[in-house]
């Protein structure tokens, strides 16, 4: 009896270690038994208690009646699969005639607290069948990403959402996405994670940092082109606009809109055209767009005009293409000028991080869901990384992605460093690979040396 009882005792301690210090290892051994049971055992009470049961049928009241049997229950909907995952489990339910997939939705903090879970959300999959997955700890306080994702071409995964599914940055479903987020809220990793998740891939980076490029000339070795400041950015994107127009001409020539070809067949966007024709796809990423937008003169007016409306005719035509915009700024309301709001209209994908006031969320999210502006300025400012994310249809979750160092991105960018296109349009503004940096003329800090 001493021998089990000082093994329980261990168990009922290691359970409680794993718990508190690596709670996803707690989930695998211990959690996902307890939970499981714990569902199975309190699903029609809970069901009942939450108002998700319906009565019983006319025909089954009157056979009880007929019968000389006691009233029959209301029926929960029918389980049709409880599955366990590596971060908690996902219950799919049958709903009964009269039940709508939004009362799920509307009771999911009751069934969390029901089933003692940290997080319940709910989606319809179809007509009558409703997921609800259930989360065992906070998958955002430690992100880990899973050794296996669903990636293809022009699809990649960038951050963890808080049901513990995977969020995936699909430039070919949504085209141009808006990043938000005050300074230390965690845009630059999300943005390393973006550039590290493409430096794999057959794509083309063009990046404008003027913040004189400390953000993505590190990454130089990845990128086809490069702008550190507002004169060099207009350059960069009315080249882009040419080589759009570019790719429409051969698009046009290769449509073979004749008699004899299947619909299925002609050429509207570059991924129609055959392989050993089709151009490289570009992801242009801008770093602070304000920078972009901000004149103090007439001759700086007239640039900013150019780069917005640059930016807009590439927002508007850019998809079918092959482009992709990718804007990261603090803020991107209407105070820039004419043309911004134009432009923000056309980028579907929204990201928010964490946001100093209610009117920098509404320029993410007040045109889509009042409930991500919410949820937008209630992230706290010591969970850096952290931001909702969500686009044109009104879904939104909140999402977090991996710490990743500016070193571990600089590493896989020059892993991956022969996969970097040289495009002719961009040939000027390829960064210079060769050489050191120019030095400075004065001391960045009194204890620097002065460099002659």
């Amino acid at each position: 009896m001493t021998a089990v009882t000082v093994a329980l005792l261990l168990v009922v301690a290691t359970a409680g270690l794993l718990r508190w210090r690596r709670p996803a290892w707690y989930w695998l051994t211990f959690g996902v038994i307890i939970a499981t049971l714990r569902v199975l055992i309190r699903y029609a009470s809970v069901m009942d208690a939450c108002g998700l049961t319906v009565p019983p049928s006319r025909w089954r009241l009157t056979f009880a009646r007929m019968t000389n049997r006691p009233v029959p229950e209301s029926r929960p909907p029918r389980i049709l699969r409880l599955r366990p995952t590596r971060t908690g489990l996902v219950l799919r339910l049958q709903l009964r005639p009269g039940q709508d997939a939004f009362d799920f939705a509307a009771a999911s903090d009751r069934l969390r607290h029901s089933f003692s879970m940290y997080g319940v959300t709910s989606r319809e999959l179809r007509s009558g069948v409703v997921e609800l997955r259930m989360t065992g700890y906070d998958v955002l306080k430690r992100v880990q990403m899973p050794s296996r994702t669903d990636t293809r071409p022009m699809r990649v995964p960038v951050a963890l959402r808080e049901d513990g599914a995977v969020h995936y940055r699909d430039y070919r479903a949504i085209p141009h996405a808006l990043t938000l987020g005050a300074t230390e809220s965690g845009k630059s990793v999300y943005q390393r994670n973006l550039v590290a998740g493409l430096a794999p891939m057959d794509v083309a980076l063009v990046g404008i940092d003027c913040k004189q490029g400390v953000e993505l000339f590190p990454l130089a070795r990845r990128f086809s082109a490069l702008a550190d400041d507002p004169d060099t950015a207009a350059e960069l994107l009315d080249a882009l606009v040419i080589r759009m127009k570019d790719v429409y001409q051969l698009i046009r020539a290769e449509q073979r809109i004749t008699a004899d070809v299947p619909d299925a067949e002609i050429a509207a966007d570059i991924w129609d055209l055959p392989e050993h024709l089709r151009p490289t796809p570009v992801v242009v990423l801008v770093d602070e767009v304000a920078e972009l937008a901000l004149f103090a003169n007439k001759e700086e007016e007239k640039r900013r005009d150019r780069i917005i409306t640059a930016l807009a005719r590439l927002a508007q035509l850019g998809r079918a293409a092959g482009i992709y915009l990718e804007i990261c700024g603090q803020r991107f309301g209407s105070e820039l000028g004419k043309g911004i709001t134009m432009l923000r209209a056309q980028l579907t994908g929204r990201t928010a991080h964490r946001v100093n006031d209610e009117t920098s969320a509404n320029m993410a999210f007040g045109d889509i869901s009042p409930d991500a502006v919410l949820a937008a300025i209630q992230i706290p400012a010591e969970m850096r990384g952290v931001a909702v994310a969500g686009d044109s249809t009104g879904g939104w979750h909140r999402i977090r992605a991996p710490h990743t160092s500016l070193r571990q991105a600089v590493n896989i960018c020059n892993r991956h460093a022969d996969r970097t296109p040289e495009l002719p349009e961009l040939a000027p503004f390829r960064p210079a690979l060769t050489g050191t940096a120019a030095a400075v003329s004065a001391p960045l800090s009194k204890t620097a040396p002065v460099t002659a």
